[in-house]
């Protein structure tokens, strides 16, 4: 969306002036400030008609979060009692977009989103004739086939950067600790979920 200045609007409502002697801007100082100072008003409303257009994403949502959260029945408990900015937007887009879903995928991409980059997962089986074999590890009882162990493996470094963060973030530390809370909410009934922290960069 374009976004005009004061100038262009200057330009434009002179350009809209009816001809003729009473009408000419360079005779009429008072005429010149009239329009200059609409100019100004029409430039900053159009600058808040931007802002309004980025308002109705969740991708682009600052200042109507608390309208988006109340909607959507929001903050996120996983989050705490005081979330950053950035988790409270981050959580209106998912609230929004997210589907959810049982495959590892699922669940790799949930820790990958939490700081996690190198997550995994490791799925224990249940003995079956045809399938286990002597020696190997996990062999497990039949309701090894409902555990899996999430490994998160080290966790990227969150903390906000001089230069790349806008005044009231949190500075120099990770944000986010809601991995568990996260995970466990979305898990599947039967499942029995345990998590694996690596070591921290």
């Amino acid at each position: 969306m374009e976004i005009r200045a004061a100038s262009d609007y200057y330009a434009q409502l002179v350009a809209l002036l009816p001809p003729g002697p009473a009408w000419d801007v360079e005779q009429l100082p008072e005429l010149r400030d009239v329009l200059l100072g609409t100019a100004q008003e029409l430039a900053r409303e159009d600058l808040r008609l931007s802002d309004l257009f980025n308002e109705m994403f969740p991708d682009t949502v600052r200042e109507l979060v608390p309208d988006w959260e109340r909607v959507m029945d929001l903050p996120d408990p996983c989050l705490g009692e005081n979330p950053a900015f950035e988790d409270r937007q981050l959580a209106v887009r998912r609230r929004l977009v997210e589907v959810g879903g049982q495959s590892r995928a699922f669940f790799i991409q949930l820790a990958i989103s939490q700081g996690y980059p190198e997550a995994s997962i490791t799925e224990r089986r249940a003995p079956r004739f045809g399938r286990s074999r002597f020696g190997l590890a996990h062999f497990g009882t039949w309701s090894a086939q409902f555990i899996w162990t999430l490994n998160t493996g080290p966790r990227r470094r969150l903390g906000r950067r001089f230069g790349s963060s806008f005044w009231g973030e949190r500075f120099g530390m990770n944000p986010n600790g809601a991995l568990e809370c996260v995970i466990r909410r979305a898990a599947p009934a039967h499942a029995l979920e345990f998590i694996n922290y690596g070591e921290g960069v």
